[in-house]
């Protein structure tokens, strides 16, 4: 990525004045909203697309009591203790390289990659992103304090869950996820009802892994298009989430990329547990697959459209790349409501 305007340091400083969520647990979504539209060529947008945003956020939560290494474990999954996660994660990255911090805490955190709907662990992707592959900035190492200050204190783990029978494919995979029973009510309630999930994931190699991970985002991502009616805007989840950690193999050590498909897989099947419809849409080659948008195109229109969830899958779908994913980023453009 190229930001020669200053654009992405500009946003995340205007953004790490407000917390990471609002009205009590919904997620702030602008700091990965704003990194995709600056990678995808859309930083003239990004501050008229912040004015639009910023009356929903809110101030930081005031803190409680500093986390330490020696007393973390009690702070861990306590959204009253957000600030002061980020606090920690500031002082953390200040003193060592960001690539160490990162490697000590994915496998802490790992565990609890479904807690806030999966977004702490997007969040931290962009971020990751970001940092893999521009300049290192004061404000790109406090967004990635902020994105893992903000998984530790959302940090959930899933119900225990039964093996189902192994799926031959990542597709197969996400058909055979047992929808949750009573589909209603927000992400806790449903997660709370998941009970088995199919076998699938098991890397026996780190390039195994990467691999396979590739295979489930690409698999999340075309699933949307004939599924994503369901619920547009959580069902993109299935998708970002997984992508999030591929998004970050590169930055960790190889030995956690087998555990980090494991996590991967657990998000998009909890995701996809939690919303799937209960029957396909009829996917109309005509309307979306033949559209003859090129990949720009396609995010141009995303951008247009400004919905935030809308903007974030169609940053995935292009890493995805083929048709079907383009395909998938329209319908997502198509279902969920413009807010711009």
């Amino acid at each position: 990525m190229t930001d020669t305007t200053g654009t992405l340091d500009e946003a995340l400083e205007r953004l790490h004045t407000t917390g990471p969520e609002r009205n009590g647990w919904l997620t702030n979504h602008a700091p990965m909203a704003v990194e995709a539209l600056v990678r995808h060529g859309q930083a003239p947008a990004v501050h008229r697309w912040l004015d639009h945003y910023a009356p929903k956020l809110e101030e930081a939560p005031a803190p409680h009591t500093p986390v330490t290494a020696a007393d973390w474990r009690e702070a861990l999954g306590d959204p009253a203790r957000i600030t002061d996660w980020t606090r920690f994660f500031s002082r953390e990255l200040a003193d060592r390289p960001w690539q160490e911090v990162l490697a000590e805490w994915w496998p802490r955190l790992l565990p609890g990659i479904a807690g806030g709907a999966t977004h702490p662990v997007i969040r931290t992707g962009h971020a990751v992103r970001t940092l893999l592959s521009s300049e290192e900035t004061a404000p790109r190492r406090a967004e990635l304090a902020h994105a893992l200050g903000y998984w530790a204190a959302r940090h959930q783990p899933l119900p225990p869950l039964t093996p189902l029978a192994p799926a031959p494919s990542a597709a197969a995979a996400l058909d055979a996820v047992p929808p949750v029973p009573e589909q209603d009510g927000g992400i806790r309630a449903r997660l709370e009802q998941l009970t088995a999930f199919p076998v699938w994931g098991e890397a026996p190699d780190p390039d195994a892994a990467k691999a396979l991970l590739t295979e489930l985002v690409t698999a999340a991502t075309h699933r949307y298009a004939t599924h994503g009616h369901g619920e547009p805007i959580m069902l993109v989840h299935a998708a970002t989430a997984p992508n999030a950690v591929l998004r970050t193999l590169p930055a960790l050590p190889r030995r956690l990329w087998a555990p980090s498909v494991a996590a991967a897989w657990a998000a998009a099947a909890a995701v996809t547990a939690a919303y799937t419809p209960r029957e396909a849409a009829p996917y109309e080659n005509t309307a979306y697959e033949n559209t003859a948008l090129t990949a720009e195109e396609v995010f141009e229109r995303a951008a247009a459209h400004g919905d935030d969830h809308t903007i974030k899958f169609t940053d995935t779908a292009l890493d995805v790349g083929d048709p079907l994913a383009l395909a998938a980023a329209v319908r997502s453009i198509d279902l969920n409501p413009p807010v711009l």
